[in-house]
């Protein structure tokens, strides 16, 4: 959590009361009115990053967001020993929902089923639906109450409005009207007949439009909760203890109480606990999480080294440099914090919607009231008309429209191995245009493995392999293991090794059946005076001018070949290339690799523009750039280097085989490591949201058909609970087609099995 700086004139604000993404846009509007303001409000995590200047104070901006009609304060600094607090968000409103759904529920049935109508079952039904409309309503009320002080509509005022009216109304009609007299009862009949509406109540509309909606925002609060989760999932990366060197004497100590200068020992296979410089030792550290680069970097003394990468070979004494807030790990923190925080957030269509059709309704609403009053019909049945039009106008599928629409999406996803995170993600897939995909992981396996063996002329490849392998097995080294790896599938069981010896930074030596081997850089083989032939340089420039490791193996003195080490290609990246391409979008390959391996890569896979050597600040920047230029940029990633470029783009996807930093940090989720998954992702992504599209024209089709109705005076409670069952049920059954959604012929594999031991990695959608 960001601590302000007033010095800087930077702060961050948590911004309380915004129940849509148009209140963020207001917040953020009324800031930046303010002399030398610039703000972003993040309507998911609800904070605001404000930078001011000049005699502005935070106390100042505070005060402008209260006076908008939302809470706002600084972020309180996290007790160093307080007990963790179950803090959820979205208790309230389940709680909310659960007391209103039980109340709701008899309502509904009384009103609906006239063999429940008991003598005195109105009185019943009020005493039940008062709490639901009032207290279950409160969130959609207040909102109003917000909307009209600026002069805005949005869905929670036509929620409150419509609610308001069928609840007003029915108090009128059993306080004052005939509804409250013993025995009445609501036929099951939709005839069409003039009244003026003093026998009739709405009780289970208000109830049940109410509750539908609660169900609806509850769906959203669970998605939008996870915000938060790529930036506590980064912090958990980094290392938890340190062993400090104090007094000459190895301390286990926790990673907070580790001092900038202080010198800390990173064994085989530990974690580095902080950004500092290798004073003693030589090691392979694989720094992938940062880079990108799937060879593991070897340092020694005088090199640096960063915070949370995995030490993968030997022991090292580092010096740490930066700790804490300073790491690169805590930067990569607030990078993916800054892009989410300026990723738009879209606005709900239901809100859109409802800011035209609120205007419409209340002025239909009022020329009904005038025309009646002007034909002299008295006020009772003028009256009656305009709440009847007001009533029917709010339509309670509204509520069902995106959350059954999502829940079968997602459900169907899930089955497909594709997880969708909430509905805003949904906006974004139908405008992208261009998909930027990280290189390793992603449309490489992400694994070192041989890819060619090259002999001298005359000596066998399998005994060259069979040598190499059976050395290269005592070493720890990826490229070793892959060498070890392809050596005992194709020559069998490995071979004892004698005097082995691992030469830091170069390669490995060691004595096998007798023999005398080097495995290694050509600077091993130039140390030990042994001379590489003309044919074996050509082989080795060969294999990196395609982008790949070159190994050379020497046995008594004499060269006798080179290895081919490469991060290989998925068998299904380039059909994927093509399903994406196919579904019109332009690929672009980001790496941090080096460029000749990405051109490597993108050819394999048919992708013409490459981005390559960028760390992952460059990521962000890269989509930012391709945003600049007017695309719409989804992200394919897997690791933590990728999170922050996640964020920032308008769709992230993140393979579910990655790291649980680009889980979380990604909109969509692909289980399986295989890229063909991700074209179905957007088809499924934007099928699903053209049945949320469907379901609100829907919602709204089948009350305003019964508009004119009430508006003629000739509504009665059973056309109004008919209308709202009809639509309730299309909305339903509509977004039930979407268990019918097929993944791409071929893609059978790409979407159905789950790895094991994954699970629990993946946020549930």
């Amino acid at each position: 959590m960001s601590t302000p700086d007033v010095r800087t004139g930077e702060v961050e604000l948590v911004i309380g009361g915004m129940t849509c993404a148009s209140c963020a846009a207001r917040v953020e509007k009324k800031l930046n009115r303010m002399d030398g303001v610039t703000a972003t409000v993040n309507y998911a995590t609800e904070k605001a990053r404000v930078s001011f200047a000049g005699d502005v104070t935070p106390d100042d901006l505070i005060a402008t967001v209260e006076k908008t009609g939302y809470s706002a304060a600084l972020p309180e600094p996290p007790a160093p020993d307080a007990e963790p607090v179950d803090d959820d968000p979205t208790r309230p409103l389940r709680q909310r929902l659960v007391v209103s759904t039980l109340l709701t529920v008899p309502v509904v049935a009384m009103a609906m089923v006239p063999s429940l109508q008991f003598q005195y079952w109105q009185w019943l039904s009020l005493t039940l639906a008062a709490p639901v409309v009032v207290w279950g309503g409160l969130p959609f009320h207040r909102a109003a109450w917000t909307n009209l002080r600026h002069g805005a509509a949005t869905m929670d005022t036509l929620v409150s409005l419509g609610t308001g009216a069928a609840f007003l109304w029915s108090l009128y009609a059993l306080f004052l009207g005939a509804a409250g007299e013993p025995g009445m009862t609501h036929p099951f009949e939709l005839t069409i007949a003039r009244t003026d509406g003093s026998a009739n109540i709405y009780l289970e509309a208000a109830a049940g439009v109410t509750t539908f909606l609660l169900a609806g925002r509850y769906v959203e609060a669970r998605s939008k909760r996870r915000a938060g989760a790529a930036l506590r999932a980064l912090l958990e990366l980094g290392a938890k203890e340190v062993t400090v060197l104090r007094g000459g004497t190895e301390t286990r100590v926790p990673v907070d109480r580790l001092a900038v200068g202080e010198e800390f020992v990173v064994r085989p296979g530990e974690k580095i606990a902080a950004d500092g410089v290798v004073t003693e030792g030589a090691s392979a550290v694989d720094a992938s999480m940062l880079t990108g680069e799937s060879v593991p970097v070897e340092v020694g003394p005088g090199d640096a080294v960063v915070g949370a990468t995995v030490n993968a070979g030997g022991r090292l004494v580092v010096r740490a440099t930066r700790v804490g807030a300073e790491t690169q790990l805590a930067q990569m923190a607030r990078l993916v914090e800054e892009a989410q925080n300026g990723k738009a957030e879209v606005q709900r269509l239901a809100d859109r919607v409802s800011g035209v059709f609120v205007p419409v309704v209340l002025a239909l609403a009022v020329a009904t009231l005038g025309f009646w009053i002007g034909a002299s019909a008295g006020l009772p049945a003028a009256f009656t008309a305009a709440v009847a039009v007001l009533i029917i106008a709010c339509p309670c599928a509204l509520g069902l429209a995106t959350p059954t629409a999502l829940m079968v999406g997602t459900g169907r996803g899930a089955q497909l191995g594709i997880l969708i995170k909430g509905p805003e993600v949904l906006e974004s897939t139908r405008a992208v245009d261009t998909v930027v995909l990280d290189k390793t992981g992603t449309v490489t396996t992400g694994r070192m493995t041989l890819q060619d063996v090259v002999p001298v002329t005359g000596e066998d490849a399998d005994h060259l392999l069979a040598l190499a392998g059976a050395l290269e097995h005592g070493s720890e080294h990826p490229i070793a293991r892959a060498v070890a790896e392809a050596a005992a599938e194709r020559t069998g069981p490995l071979r004892p090794v004698a005097g082995f010896a691992n030469e830091a930074g170069l390669g490995v030596r060691g004595v096998v059946d007798g023999t005398a081997v080097l495995v290694g850089r050509a600077g091993l083989l130039a140390r030990e005076g042994v001379p590489v032939p003309a044919e074996l340089e050509r082989a080795q420039a060969a294999a990196e001018a395609d982008g790949r490791t070159a190994v050379l193996v020497a046995a008594d003195g004499v060269a006798r070949g080179v290895l081919a080490v490469a991060d290989a290609v998925k068998e299904t990246s380039a059909e994927a290339v093509r399903q994406l391409r196919d579904l019109g979008l332009h690929p672009v390959l980001l790496t941090g690799d080096n460029a000749t391996v990405a051109r490597a890569v993108a050819a394999e896979v048919g992708i013409d523009e490459v981005v390559a050597e960028v760390l992952p600040q460059d990521k962000v920047e890269a989509v930012r750039r391709l945003q600049a230029e007017g695309r719409v940029v989804a992200m394919v990633g897997d690791g933590v280097n990728d999170a922050a470029a996640l964020a920032q783009a308008d769709l992230g996807l993140a393979m579910g085989t990655g790291t649980d930093v680009a889980i979380q940090a990604s909109d969509l989720t692909l289980v399986r490591g295989d890229l063909r998954a991700a074209a179905d992702a957007i088809r499924l992504a934007r099928r699903t949201l053209a049945v949320i599209k469907g379901n609100l024209f829907w919602a709204f089709a089948y009350n305003v058909a019964a508009i004119p109705l009430a508006m003629a005076g000739l509504l009665n409670p059973m056309i109004a609970g008919a209308a709202m069952a009809f639509s309730s049920v299309f909305v339903v059954t509509n977004s039930l087609r979407l268990r019918r959604f097929a993944p791409l012929p071929g893609n059978g594999g790409a979407t159905t099995a789950v790895p094991s031991g994954r699970r629990a990695a993946v946020p549930a959608a």
